[in-house]
């Protein structure tokens, strides 16, 4: 029995298309593992009752703020920080943010990105409380599980100086942990101490499922509001739901608008984030049960239960270990990709001995 004979050339294109093959699944490998790493991260939020200070700027329009406070915060920090306004965080503050935390930097969270809202001035835009009972707010942008702490300024605080640790009562006034989230918002009630004139509440909103932790200054005011020169301050104006949809083309961070979309996803539309901003950026979410929590708190807290028709915290969230599983994702291309192309090489191996 006889075998046609191969001519040369067809002889020679059979290696050649393995060859090129396996250089094509060569290849892919680390553009997946490029794919897996790149992406905007997952911004997360601010308190917007009572207004913070990067809220405010925010909703009066990083490029052309109203108010002479946040002018001066964009002269000083530029546009991008206000347009990643749910960002201020620190990525590792593993509960340890009154000792990484430098005088000074508060409001910024240790973060030069954001060192506008450092600036010790009387005339940042105020929301107007008084003591007793209060509703408080903080825009959800990624949901987590976590903890929030709100403390105020003592009696005899100066707005015009840097904000210190010492500025601050040393235990919180409300500590809630896993809140729920009604409309986007987190929503805890609190009992709010008495206090005349101009103040601020400093929140620390530490995750329970990353060392990550995000800070807010809320500019407020009882009784009378003297401000600067005499003239009180302008009254501060939370971002609305659609000035917050507008501004994301222009951020570096993903916003979660969309409560039905799949945990772990990328909603809306976003730039990429850039190196500068990409450094102490939070990280991508990842799944969690779907269970109820309970809040539970310390002064002034609701200890509510997470109801249907409400969004809480373990619904979303990343964890530590989200960073691990992306790697073990891209290592799972990896394998596969080399068992593709070790396939490849033993075929082509046994191809060129049948050849001879």
């Amino acid at each position: 029995m006889t075998f046609p004979q191969l001519s040369t050339a067809s002889a020679q294109r059979g290696p050649r298309r393995r060859r090129a093959a396996v250089v094509a699944a060569v290849g892919f490998v680390p553009l997946a593992l490029t794919g897996l790493a790149a992406g905007p991260a997952a911004a997360h939020g601010s308190m917007t009752d009572p207004v913070s200070r990067v809220s405010a700027c925010y909703a009066e329009g990083p490029e052309s703020p109203k108010s002479a406070a946040c002018k001066a915060a964009v002269a000083a920090s530029g546009a991008q920080a206000f347009y990643d306004w749910a960002a201020v965080n620190m990525a590792n503050a593993a509960g340890k943010s009154k000792e990484i935390i430098p005088d000074g930097r508060l409001c910024s969270g240790g973060n030069d990105k954001y060192k506008g809202l450092d600036l010790p001035r009387a005339d940042w835009p105020a929301s107007k409380l008084s003591a007793g009972n209060h509703t408080f707010h903080y825009k959800g942008t990624a949901p987590h599980k976590g903890s929030f702490e709100l403390y105020i300024t003592k009696d005899g605080y100066d707005p015009s100086k840097p904000l210190k640790w010492s500025d601050l009562e040393a235990t919180p006034f409300v500590k809630v942990t896993d809140p729920p989230m009604q409309g986007g918002d987190y929503v805890f009630d609190g009992k709010i101490p008495a206090r005349s004139g101009r103040h601020l509440i400093y929140s620390i909103w530490q995750r329970s499922d990353s060392p990550e932790a995000f800070y807010t200054c809320s500019d407020v005011v009882f009784g009378k509001d003297s401000g600067t020169a005499g003239a009180p301050a302008p009254a501060p104006s939370a971002p609305t739901d659609q000035e917050i949809a507008d501004g994301e083309a222009k951020s570096t961070v993903q916003h979660h608008h969309d409560a039905s979309a799949t945990p772990g996803t990328q909603p809306g539309t976003a730039a990429a984030a850039t190196p500068e901003a990409a450094g102490n950026q939070p990280q991508p979410d990842g799944a969690a049960a779907s269970t109820p929590v309970t809040t539970t708190g310390g002064t002034g807290t609701t200890g509510t239960t997470g109801t249907t028709g409400t969004q809480n915290l373990a619904e979303t969230g990343g964890d530590s270990s989200t960073p691990y599983l992306a790697i073990g994702g891209a290592g799972a291309i990896a394998v596969g990709a080399a068992a593709f192309f070790g396939t490849l090489r033993r075929k082509a191996v046994a191809s060129g001995r049948h050849g001879r």
